[in-house]
This record gives C-alpha cells, structure tokens and sequence, in this order.
C-alpha cells in the first residue's frame, strides 16, 4: 500500500472514532453544505425555503404567503418563511385586500369548503353545501346547486359571518367545480417566468356574466340581481366587460374571419356601440368558431387591427385607448397603463391610457416579458436572466434582481421567486428604488383621472369594480 494511501485510511480511521465516540462529528455540517439550496438570485431574497413539491400556486395573504400544492395548502410567515401550517385540501383561493385576507379551501368531487385566517389556519366559516367559489379582492361567490338547472348564488365579505346577498341562478354548466370556474369575461396576457396569478385576487366587477344552461346570466354583483339571461348565436361569443354586454360576432368569408363587436346596456338592451375591423383573437382557423374568451383586463379589450397594429378598447364606450405603432407589442394591460415593446425590441414603455403618452421607457431585450400588478410593473427578462419590479406610474426601481426563478406572487411591499420546490421573498424598496406609494394600488383608492380617460376613479358606477371598504367592513 502505498504511503499516501496508508495515511488517509489513518486519518479516515480517526475521524470515523472521533464521530463514534461523540467528541467531534463533522459528518452533519457537511451534509447541510452539500444540501444547501443554491441562492435564488443576486442580490440575495430576504428568505429561502425548499417545500414539499412544486408549487400550483402561491399568493401573500396580509402578512402570510398561501402555498397550493397537489393535496395540500400551506401558510408561511411573509417575514421570515417559517411554516406557519399546513392543511390537506385538492384546492385553495385567496380573497380579500392586505387587510382583510382569507383562504378558502376545499375538496375535488366534495360539496363545501372552509375559509381559514391565513396566519393561523383557523377556520372562520365553514359551509357544507357549495360546489363552486369565487374568490375576489372585496369578496366571496358561492354557488349552491340542488339540481343542474336549480343553483343559487350567494355574496359574502371575505371576513364576513352572513351574506351580503342571494340570488337564484336558473342553470349551470358542468363546469361549476372548485375555484375560480370560468365566466364570460376577458383572459390575461400571460409571460414566460411570470405566474398569470402574480397579482393575487382582483376586485369583484360590477356585472359578471356566468355560463349557465347554454345561456350567459349577467349578475349585477351589487344586488345579486340577474340583469339579463342571454342566449348566444351560433356564431356569437359573449362576454360581459366593463359594465357590458359584447356580442362578438365572426363571420367567415374569403377565406378570413370578420369580426363584428355590439355592446349593449345589460340593464335595457339598448346598443351603445358597434366596431369592426378588430380581430379579438377568439377564432381559431378559417371556421371561425370562437372557443376563447378576448384578452384584455379589468375594463378593456386587446385586440388587433386591419392593418396588423395592436389595439387596446374601452369595453364600456368603445374607445380606441391605444393604437400600436408597426412592430410595437402589447405585453401587459389594466385600466391605467398598457406595458408596450417597441418596435426595434429594445425597451420596453409604460403607456398612460388615459393620455396617450410613455410614463416611462428602459431598455430589454426581445425576449422580455411583463405583468400589471396593482403594486408593481413586472419584467423578466433573458441573458441576462433578471426579474425587475418598476413603480407603475413613476418607473422607478423598486427591485432588480439576477435570477432564473419565475415571479410568483407580488404584494404591497414585496415579491414572492421560486425555482422548483425553492421558493424566496425579496422586499421593494432594496437595492434598486422607494417603496411603491398609495397610487400604486388601484384597489386601495387611488386618485382620480387614472382610468382611462382621466375622468375619475377606478371604481364605482356602471363601469366599474365595486369600491373597496374604507374601515375594513361593508362595501362603502
């Protein structure tokens, strides 16, 4: 045996006793070296934590963070990332605003659910009879169904102990199930590394068109009132966005499809307005058939026009908010600001709706991709890998971080990363920029003239969300 040889089995032999004996075991802090996660970015998230499984969904509760896995739901501490507890349920929801936040967990195939505080798991209402929930920023839908065509809706504040209202539904389809079942309204834009549920819960809309019996009941969510119960045409698809009706029909002829949109008053009927020349991206191939919904968000519809520019349009009048210019791509959109690519695709500008002009521009790569929060604009960008939170209106920096992880869920004061089972929250504010300001939060009162066209606040009257509570109770 060679020399070296002979002294490493000697030093091996030593360290093997010292380890038996209990003097001195190096075996376990070597471990944990060799298992140590490796960062999530750089500059470095506040915490890291490794869960279970590969998250479905993450959203910040208040001052928890709701983790949805396969078979489980889980609440972790924002500040520090320590388990907090864990439930066995198929499906979770986040509802309500910072302030007010709530759970809402269930079972695949189980009549009920459950809605927990999300600091401590406690169970605040616990019903036994609903087969769907729809969960909001100011508020609970639950639907309760005797039969397929015998369902009643019922309102609850996220909080609250007692409904806000019930309302008879005379149909539904078999797609009631769960969480968040599909209505008639507008799909997201989504980007690669940006989870589409990054904003968290969204304020209730004034008027919500269900799917039901082969119909659309439009519910007035103030009342719970059915305004309308409307019967599509065969080659109809409707929708109910901003406080409207639209019946988007496609036509099919010389071997292209022609779209014709016609917005009515739920309330009357009557027609408020009518466009053409618009392809909402609904149809797909020469048939025409519409199998999707129009991309959009909150109020306003994405579409594209003859001439191949990008369209952003005001659901409740009709208005061309936004017309692209040759090569510009629409990334993100909300009632305030659409998130545009230029042309040359090297930045990236923040559109103001309301007057036509950049708030402002930086520089990205062809490859970026972005969200609308209601606290921070959101890039992720390629070589290098970054995930960047902007001020929405102002621009400026609030983190700008070198990673590979996906933006998971964004807050009032931070965003949540993840890779695999890793997940992280990084905090606004360091090392790039201030803390976003009230404006940032539509949801939370922000000043007049931000929804488009500038002429008031972005909740209220027919068009629309519902306000969100002042003191943290009743709707105002």
């Amino acid at each position: 045996m060679a020399k070296g040889t002979r002294w490493l089995v000697l030093v091996l032999a030593v360290v093997v006793a010292l380890a038996a004996t209990g003097v001195w075991n190096p075996f376990p802090t070597a471990w944990d070296w060799v298992n140590r996660p490796t960062p999530l970015s750089e500059p470095d998230v506040l915490w890291q934590q490794r869960i279970g499984g590969t998250p479905r969904s993450v959203t910040i509760a208040g001052q928890s963070v709701i983790i949805e896995q396969r078979t489980r739901v889980e609440s972790r501490s924002l500040a520090t990332g320590t388990q907090l507890w864990e439930r066995k349920a198929d499906w979770a929801a986040v509802a309500g605003g910072p302030s007010d936040a709530v759970v809402a967990v269930g079972k695949l195939l189980v009549k009920g659910y459950e809605v927990l505080d999300p600091a401590t798991g406690a169970v605040r209402r616990r019903d036994t009879r609903a087969v769907a929930v729809w969960t909001y920023r100011n508020g609970i839908l639950d639907a309760r169904c005797t039969e397929a065509t015998d369902c009643t809706l019922t309102a609850w504040d996220p909080r609250g102990s007692t409904p806000r209202w019930t309302a008879y539904l005379p149909g539904v389809q078999s797609g009631f199930l769960a969480d968040n079942p599909e209505v008639r309204g507008t799909r997201r834009l989504t980007a690669d590394r940006i989870d589409p549920g990054a904003a968290g819960p969204e304020q209730m809309p004034a008027l919500i068109g269900f799917p039901a019996d082969g119909k659309v009941q439009i519910v007035d969510t103030a009342t719970g009132r059915v305004v309308q119960d409307v019967q599509p045409g065969r080659q109809e698809r409707l929708v109910v966005v901003g406080g409207r009706l639209l019946r988007i029909e496609a036509r099919s002829a010389d071997g292209t499809c022609y779209f014709t949109f016609v917005a009515r008053d739920p309330a009357n009927g009557v027609e408020v307005w009518r466009r053409t020349g618009i392809n909402p991206r609904t149809a797909d191939g020469a048939g025409c058939a519409q199998r999707e919904d129009p991309q959009g968000g909150r109020n306003v519809l994405v579409g594209v026009g003859s001439d191949g520019r990008e369209t952003v349009l005001d659901a409740y009048d009709g208005r061309l908010l936004w017309v692209g210019r040759d090569g510009e791509r629409l990334l993100a959109v909300d009632d305030r600001y659409g998130l545009v690519r230029a042309g040359d695709k090297r930045s990236v500008a923040s559109r103001d709706l309301a007057t036509g002009r950049d708030r402002w521009r930086r520089p990205a790569s062809d490859k970026v991709g972005a969200a609308l929060t209601p606290y921070a604009a959101v890039l992720a960008d390629e070589k290098p890998d970054r995930l960047v939170a902007l001020h929405p209106r102002t621009g400026a920096e609030l983190v700008n971080l070198r990673t590979k992880a996906d933006a998971l869920a964004v807050g009032p004061e931070g965003m949540v990363i993840g890779e695999g089972r890793d997940i992280g929250y990084v905090r606004f504010g360091a090392p790039g920029g201030p803390a976003p300001s009230p404006d940032a939060a539509p949801g939370d009162g922000p000043a007049p003239g931000d929804g488009p066209g500038g002429t008031g606040p972005t909740c209220g009257g027919p068009k629309q969300e519902i306000c969100p509570p002042r003191d943290g109770g009743k709707d105002n």
